[in-house]
Parts: structure tokens; C-alpha cells; sequence
């Protein structure tokens, strides 16, 4: 025998006394010699997911029955933590680098103790209201840091999980009166009637209705706000395509100013303007173009109290929110933890909470659940007040960029919030 061949059989002979040693040790002892090589999870891990409003309600219930199951990822059990937040507060906060993202060339391991437990309340993922908040939050963050935090590929891409489109709600007695008079709900109808100096006697309606009052949310604590706007605009120059240009025309100022000035004091000063219906009825106003969910979740609650229920309306020029589940990438949350997140992600798409949703209002992302899987769906109950479970044609909107997003409330600040 050479030596090499020798120097082989020495090698192997060495490994099987080390791994017999081993073994031994480990059958008396009960406990493993090379624990530097286990990796160590954790018994549990918390996943904390930004929501938006419309859909945290749904997103919430989710998260009680997935924590109450129990589930693990990859030997943790997962706890999912909802945080709710507007589109655009969240949006504003990601901006300004809120939320604590590490700069680009610090890595977690070189961070102090302190700064370490620091991250420890760092969202994991982002349900905004719509895809393109996460565009414009990747934006920010792609030229500060130099590269995506937020994916449009892969496993970790955003991908929705509801949608829910901005619909017309206008009270019954109203709706009746200007169907009479105009023939069909849409944005020129509503301006027309905003500016009819008679008000709604004029228009053909109870004279003690007085003046048609629009309601809108308030762009400034809503993203539904700029929706709705952006809608407006679409409709005004019949195209989906809005810039900064189109939001600074002299002759759609004044349009949208004619508007506006019909929205009144409660509507234009809330975030919850659907609910406001219920609660407050006429006062908030006549009828706006809002959130088809919210619209849904407050049908109830309008008829209740004032027994003139919402008939629901689709617009031409449609606006929606997909509301994208999106996990951060950036080294600030773990592996674990992305992994964690992504099994809510699949939680939440699974056809049972698809179903669930429908009790909200929401459409599912699954296209294996139909808007009518189950008696508790909003669009069943309420299909008499207009509520389609399938959209007639309509044109969609494209999403606005950040410039005209800023031009847009840029205006509505000088000319309706003072």
C-alpha cells in the first residue's frame, strides 16, 4: 500500500473514532458535544404587519384565528401583531425613515445591544392600501440605500390580497331624484348638482333637503380622499392619465373647486366618512364617491338609523385599492421572520379567509372565491341597493405618481382645508 492511500486510510479511521466518541457521549450524557454547529431558533416569532384601515378589521380577525391555531415556521410558533395605519401616514413615516432602517453600509451584527432591541419593533411586512404607495415608499428607499426593500419578484413580492373599488353612494330619496333629472350618477351629474343655484328644489327634490352636499374624505387623513379626486380628474379630461400639469389647469381648479366647496364640514374633516353616514346621516352628506367595503359595512347601520338606505353606483372612471401584502427585505428583520410573514400572507389568501373577507365588504384576490360564496357576503345582502358582484365595463385609473399625489394636496390645502 503507498502512502497516500495510507494517509486516506488514516483520515477515515480518525473520523470514526471522533463520530463513535461522539455517539457515546451523547447516549450517556443526553446532550449534543458540537452545539456551536445547531442553529438556534427561536421558540416563538413575532410578525408585525402595517395595515391599512380598510382592511384591518378583516386583516385583525385573521390574525386572532392564525395565532390561536398555533402555527410554526420552521419550529417557531408565529404570533402576528396588527398595527393599523392610513396609506399615507404609513407612506409619510416610511419617508422619513420613521421606522429606524439602518443605513446602507451598517449591517445588524456591527449595531449595539441597544440599537439591536431597537429593531426589535421594525415592521415586517406592509398591507397599504395600494400598490403603488409600495412603488413610491421603494422609491425612497432605493435612492437612500441603493437598493429594494420592497420586491415586485419572487417569494417575498407584494401581492395582493383583497380589492375593494370607489363606488357611488348616494341615499335612495336623492339617488331617485337625480336619476330623474340627469339620467345617470357620475361625476358631471354630482358637480351639476353641487352648483345648481336652487339646490335641490331646482334639481327636483324636497326643498327641505336644501343645497347638495358632497361627501369626501379628507384627502390630508385618508388615501380615499385622493382616490376620489384623482377619479374627478380622470372623469373631467376622459383619460386615465393624470399629471402635475392637469392638476394645476386654472379651468380644473375651478371645476374641482365648484367640488369641493359642496363637501361638507363633517365629511371634509373625517377619516371615516362611511361610517360618518351612519352615525350622522344627512348632515355628513347627500352622497359621495367612497370605498365600496366601507360603504358595505356601514349599509347596515344607515338603514338602521335613518331608513333610507345607500344605492351604490359604478362609476366610469374607476379607482381601486389592491391592498398588497409586502414583507421587507432589508436586514433589519430576519429570515425567519420574512418566512413567518409570508405564512400569514398565504393565511390570509387561503380560501377560508377569502370567504371571510366577503362578510367585509372585500373582494377576494383568490380568484377561486366568487364575491357570492356564502350567505354572509355583503354583496349578497345588500344586492338590491345596486352592490354587483361583477363590475360592469368601466375604465380604470392609472396610479398617480408622488408629484401629482403632493400637487393634489398641495391644492386641496390652500383651497378646502382652511
Amino acid at each position: 500500500m503507498n502512502r497516500t492511500r495510507w494517509l486516506f486510510v488514516s483520515i477515515i479511521a480518525v473520523a470514526l473514532v471522533i463520530v463513535t466518541a461522539t455517539l457515546i457521549w451523547r447516549s450517556v450524557t443526553g446532550t449534543d458535544v458540537d452545539t456551536a454547529l445547531t442553529v438556534d431558533r427561536p421558540e416563538e416569532v413575532t410578525v408585525r404587519v402595517i395595515t391599512a384601515l380598510p382592511v384591518e378589521p378583516w386583516v385583525r380577525a385573521a390574525a386572532e384565528a392564525f395565532n390561536a391555531a398555533q402555527r410554526t415556521v420552521e419550529g417557531s410558533v408565529v404570533t402576528v401583531e396588527v398595527i393599523a395605519m392610513d396609506g399615507l401616514t404609513a407612506l409619510g413615516r416610511w419617508d422619513r425613515n420613521d421606522f429606524g432602517a439602518l443605513p446602507a453600509n451598517v449591517r445588524p451584527e456591527d449595531l449595539t445591544e441597544e440599537e439591536r432591541a431597537a429593531l426589535g419593533d421594525f415592521p415586517t411586512a406592509w398591507i397599504p392600501d395600494s400598490r403603488y404607495l409600495v412603488e413610491l415608499a421603494n422609491a425612497a428607499y432605493k435612492e437612500r440605500l441603493g437598493r429594494d426593500v420592497f420586491l415586485t419578484d419572487g417569494q417575498y413580492r407584494a401581492r395582493p390580497i383583497a380589492i375593494s373599488l370607489f363606488t357611488w353612494g348616494i341615499y335612495a330619496s336623492r339617488a331617485e331624484v337625480l336619476e330623474n333629472e340627469f339620467g345617470d350618477v357620475n361625476w358631471s351629474t354630482i358637480h351639476d348638482a353641487a352648483v345648481a343655484p336652487g339646490g335641490w328644489p331646482e334639481l327636483g327634490g324636497n326643498p327641505a333637503w336644501g343645497y347638495f352636499k358632497l361627501a369626501v374624505p379628507d384627502p390630508s387623513k385618508n388615501v380615499g380622499g385622493l382616490a376620489a379626486m384623482i377619479a374627478a380628474a380622470g372623469a373631467y379630461y376622459n383619460r386615465t392619465d393624470i399629471g402635475v400639469e392637469d392638476i394645476t389647469d386654472p379651468e380644473f381648479q375651478a371645476w374641482l373647486a365648484e367640488l369641493m366647496n359642496a363637501v361638507t364640514n363633517i365629511s371634509g374633516g373625517s377619516s371615516y366618512t362611511a361610517e360618518d353616514f351612519a352615525l350622522f346621516g344627512y348632515s355628513v352628506g347627500d352622497g359621495g364617491q367612497l370605498l365600496e367595503s366601507d360603504l358595505l359595512q356601514n349599509m347596515q347601520g344607515i338603514l338602521t338609523r335613518w331608513e333610507d338606505p345607500l344605492r351604490i353606483y359604478y362609476p366610469e372612471f374607476v379607482t381601486w385599492f389592491d391592498f398588497p401584502f409586502t414583507v421587507w427585505v432589508g436586514p433589519e428583520t430576519s429570515a425567519l421572520e420574512k418566512n413567518a410573514a409570508l405564512e400569514f400572507q398565504r393565511f390570509l389568501l387561503d380560501e377560508a379567509q377569502q370567504q371571510e373577507a366577503l362578510a367585509f365588504g372585500l373582494r377576494p384576490a383568490n380568484a377561486d372565491v366568487a364575491v357570492t360564496a356564502n350567505d354572509e357576503s355583503l354583496f349578497v345582502r345588500w344586492a338590491d341597493q345596486g352592490v354587483q358582484p361583477v363590475v360592469p365595463r368601466t375604465t380604470a385609473m392609472r396610479s398617480p405618481n408622488r408629484d401629482v399625489l403632493l400637487a393634489l394636496l398641495r391644492w386641496y390645502d390652500l383651497n378646502v382645508a382652511q
